[in-house]
């Protein structure tokens, strides 16, 4: 009786941090790995970067005859609360991903030494000895993406959607613009923003820009508002313009009006960056871009022709995209990193 009380206080405590409590393990027994708490900024719905986060979390603890436990925030109060909770807790790991947190990982790293953090796509400048960041360089596929565009491209115009204008994003806007105009100088390029109270998972809103981008002119555009993306599809559909995603391949939200995806494998690095933390080998910094097999896109896949991109159905550009990714990964291309001026 004292046992089931205690879980049912704790489901009330993760419900009311406005977390789900999947745990690892057999109903009838505690698992004897390792604990993990993932903690998300914003709901995970259709937002396929933090899904993989998770993904990650749950197959590390798997594999390691652990736990593990998600608690989704909506908003800022949310996202502090539920850190506090996963400190309470005191997992072996805490992992939290985005920008959005960067600032309560530093925070909560910093007064509270003894628990270890993992934060995915983004760092603080100085971080504590106890919080790993691991980051990816997207504009490095941005790039390639904005090399299909401007080989495609009938208008010369490109264009992009993006969540907020933060320079976190122009690695990815800036850098498909570059790409485009790799290939040709003569290309224009527009981006807009969704912005509003929750750009990030805003879809009416994103389909919205996406429309008034295409009436300026611009026939290939890049989505980047993760899960508002889906409203630029359905633009894309509806106005007949070319798409592209981003973190994982969502050419089949859409077959025949996305060309390809800035993919970017979270759910490795959650588990590779878990494996090094629990071993004390995991550095402040880990950067995984296309040499590391971090990022890419689907052109370069061995999936390609699998893959409902339509990118699939110009080998020409292709080899294009394989040759520019040769020349990033050997230097002999260097796409700048707006994130870092």
């Amino acid at each position: 009786m004292k046992r089931s009380a205690l879980l049912v206080a704790l489901a009330m405590v993760v419900a009311a941090c406005g977390g789900t409590d999947d745990a690892g393990g057999d109903d009838d027994a505690e698992p004897e790995g390792p604990s993990f708490i993932y903690v998300t900024p914003n709901p995970i719905g259709v937002n396929k970067f933090l899904e993989l986060g998770q993904v990650g979390t749950q197959r590390a603890a798997e594999r390691l005859g652990g736990s593990w436990r998600t608690f989704e925030s909506t908003d800022d109060s949310s996202r502090r609360a539920n850190i506090e909770a996963a400190v309470d807790d005191a997992p072996d790991v805490i992992v939290l991903t985005t920008f959005t947190l960067v600032e309560l990982a530093d925070e909560f790293s910093k007064a509270n030494p003894d628990q270890e953090f993992i934060l995915i796509d983004t760092c603080p400048e100085e971080p504590a000895p106890n919080l790993h960041c691991g980051v990816f360089r997207e504009h490095e596929g941005a790039y390639l993406l904005g090399i299909m565009a401007g080989s495609l491209s009938e208008t010369k115009q490109v264009g992009s959607v993006g969540a907020l204008d933060i320079p976190f994003l122009h690695r990815y806007t800036d850098s498909f613009a570059l790409g485009a105009q790799s290939v040709d100088s003569s290309i224009t390029d527009t981006q807009v923003w969704i912005g509003g109270d929750n750009p990030f998972s805003d879809p009416a809103r994103a389909k919205e820009q996406a429309l008034a981008v295409a009436a300026q002119g611009a026939d290939h555009i890049f989505a980047v508002g993760a899960g508002s993306n889906g409203g630029i599809f359905e633009a894309a559909v509806e106005a007949s313009f070319f798409s592209y995603g981003v973190d994982v391949n969502q050419c089949p939200d859409a077959p025949g009006s996305i060309v390809d995806s800035n993919m970017k494998l979270v759910d490795v690095l959650v588990e590779q960056l878990i494996d090094q933390t629990l071993a004390g080998t995991a550095g402040s910094v880990v950067s995984f871009g296309l040499a590391e097999g971090g990022t890419g896109v689907m052109a370069l896949s061995d999936e390609l022709a699998d893959s409902q991109c339509v990118i699939a159905d110009h080998p020409d550009v292709v080899e294009a995209v394989k040759a520019a990714a040769e020349g990033i990964i050997d230097g002999s291309i260097v796409v700048p990193d707006p994130l870092f001026g």
